[in-house]
C-alpha cells in the first residue's frame, strides 16, 4: 500500500459524493455481506459433519483444510492453531481478531466504516450494526459450543437480512445506495465462486464416490452454503446432480446469490457510479463488466465444465477483483488530512 495517498481521479458525474463516504458506504456493505456468509459457510459444514459422524481425522482435517482454502487463510491458520478441527475453526472464523474475515473482524470493520460517516445513514442502519458487534463482543466459542451453533449463527444472519432489509426501507436511492449495493453484489458474487470452487477442486470425490450419499450430500451443502437448496429443487425438481449445481450457482439469471445475477447487478451499479450512459463503456472497469456479463449470458455448462471450471471460477474471481479495485481506486481515495484512525481502518480493509 503506497505511503502517501494518489492523487484523486475526478468522477464522470458533476454532482459526485465524497469519496471518504462513498469508501465507507461500500465496505461496511462488503463486510456484512462477508459476515453473513462466513457465518452460513460454518453453520453448514458443521451440520454436514454432524450428520456423517463417520468421518476420521484424515477426513475432517481435508474438510475445514478445504474451507480454509477457499478463503486464503490457510497459512495464517496454521500459525496460530495446530489442528484444523470444529472448535478451532469456528473460534478463528468467527470470533479471532487476528484473522480479518472472521466474523467478528467484519462486523467491527463494518462498524467502524458505518460510524465515520454516521450522519450519512439512517439510525435504524446504525443501530442494527451496533446491536449485531454487542452482540458478538459478549459471546466466545466456549458459549456458543455451550448453547449450540445453530443458534448463534442463525442470530448473524438474521441480523445481516434485517441490515439489508433496513437499508432497503430507509436509505435514499441516491449515489450513496449504488455503492452500498455495489459492494454487496461484489462480495456476493466472489463467495459464490469461492464455495463451488472448493466443492469441485478440493473435495473433489474419488471416482467411486461420485454420485454415492458422501458426494451428494457434499453438492447439498454447497447450495445451502448459498442459500440455494430450495431453489434449485424447485427449478430442477430432481435429484440434485454436481453439473446442474454448477449451472444454477453460475448461470441462474433469477437466483439472487448467481455469479450471473450478481454480475448484472454489479454492471448496472458500476454504470451509474462511472456515469457510464452510453453503449460503448468509457472505463477498463465498465469494459471487464461488460465482458464477464456476456459472457456469463452466452456460455453454456458444457462449454465450462470442457475447459474447466476451475479454471473459469478463478478467472472470474480475478475479474471481479480487477473490477473493484478500479472503482475503488478512481471514486474512493482517502483525502491527505485523513486521520491516523482512518488510514489504519483502510489498511485493514486492503
Amino acid at each position: 500500500m503506497p505511503a502517501s495517498p494518489k492523487i484523486p481521479v475526478p468522477r464522470p458525474q458533476a454532482n459526485a459524493m465524497l469519496s471518504r463516504v462513498a469508501h465507507s458506504l461500500y465496505w461496511m456493505s462488503r463486510y456484512i455481506e462477508r459476515a453473513e456468509n462466513i457465518a452460513r459457510l460454518l453453520e453448514v459444514n458443521l451440520q454436514f459433519i454432524l450428520d456423517f459422524r463417520g468421518y476420521d481425522d484424515v477426513h475432517l482435517k481435508e474438510h475445514w483444510g478445504s474451507i480454509l482454502g477457499s478463503s486464503g487463510d490457510h497459512e495464517l491458520f496454521e500459525k496460530h492453531y495446530e489442528v484444523a478441527d470444529s472448535r478451532s475453526v469456528t473460534e478463528f472464523f468467527s470470533f479471532d481478531l487476528r484473522n480479518p474475515n472472521s466474523i467478528l473482524a467484519c462486523v467491527f470493520a463494518a462498524r467502524e466504516n458505518a460510524r465515520m460517516i454516521r450522519d450519512q445513514i439512517s439510525i435504524e442502519m446504525w443501530e442494527t450494526i451496533n446491536e449485531l458487534y454487542l452482540f458478538l463482543k459478549a459471546r466466545s466459542t466456549t458459549d456458543v459450543w455451550a448453547a449450540g451453533p445453530y443458534e448463534f449463527f442463525q442470530d448473524i444472519k438474521r441480523n445481516s437480512h434485517l441490515f439489508q432489509g433496513l437499508t432497503d426501507s430507509t436509505y435514499s436511492r441516491s449515489e450513496g445506495w449504488e455503492f452500498i449495493q455495489f459492494g454487496k453484489f461484489v462480495e456476493r458474487a466472489h463467495k459464490t465462486t469461492r464455495i463451488l470452487d472448493v466443492k469441485y477442486h478440493i473435495l473433489l470425490p474419488n471416482a467411486t464416490d461420485v454420485g454415492g450419499a458422501l458426494d451428494t450430500a457434499q453438492w447439498q451443502a454447497v447450495l445451502r452454503s448459498a442459500s440455494a437448496l430450495e431453489a434449485y429443487r424447485r427449478f430442477y425438481v430432481r435429484e440434485i446432480l454436481p453439473w446442474k449445481v454448477a449451472e444454477f450457482l453460475i448461470f441462474s439469471d433469477s437466483f439472487p446469490r448467481s455469479v450471473h445475477f450478481c454480475v448484472a447487478q454489479i454492471d448496472e451499479f458500476l454504470r451509474r457510479i462511472l456515469g457510464e450512459s452510453g453503449a460503448r463503456p468509457r472505463t477498463e472497469a465498465a469494459r471487464a463488466s461488460r465482458r464477464l456479463l456476456a459472457n456469463l449470458q452466452s456460455l453454456t455448462i458444457d462449454e465450462v465444465l470442457r475447459d474447466g471450471l476451475h479454471e473459469f471460477l478463478v478467472e472470474t474471481g480475478k475479474t471481479l477483483d480487477r473490477i473493484s479495485d478500479q472503482v475503488v481506486q478512481t471514486t474512493m481515495f482517502y483525502p491527505a488530512e485523513a486521520t491516523q484512525e482512518d488510514q489504519q481502518l483502510q489498511q485493514q480493509q486492503q
